[in-house]
């Protein structure tokens, strides 16, 4: 799954689903292909699949062009397209959703708070020994 959204400046921007096995994450890329950030999550296994989002980044070179908006906005909703649950253990996630929150449960979004076990689950696919 590939996304053309326009950031900031005007400029086109692509966003990617890029599944792993266990990190998966949602790619920025500028025209010619240039990876400038990313959004990573872990599928939980078992009833209902909730996408742990942990991790966001973009390259500080990039600042300021909206490109974290852009990815929380695109896994926002590649995840109600898929009817899967968000757990924002990441901040920008986290903080988007808590201002966001209810218009994303409007558009059929569905979140839950972290739970420990969300955690460890992270925490094992980050060392590797998931």
């Amino acid at each position: 799954m590939t996304t053309t959204r326009t950031d900031t400046t005007g400029t086109p921007v692509q966003i990617t689903l890029e599944n792993g096995d266990p990190i998966g994450s949602y790619t920025v890329r500028l025209e010619g292909g240039s990876a400038v950030g990313r959004a990573d999550f872990v599928d939980a296994p078992g009833a209902g699949h909730p996408r742990i989002f942990f991790h966001t980044e973009v390259d500080e070179r990039f600042g300021g062009r909206g490109l974290a908006g852009l990815l929380v906005r695109e896994a926002l909703d590649d995840s109600i397209r898929k009817s899967i649950t968000v757990v924002p253990v990441c901040p920008v996630f986290a903080r988007h959703l808590q201002n966001h929150g209810s218009e994303y449960s409007a558009r059929g979004g569905v979140f839950r708070s972290p739970r420990p076990d969300d955690i460890a689950l992270v925490t094992h696919a980050v060392r590797g020994d998931a």
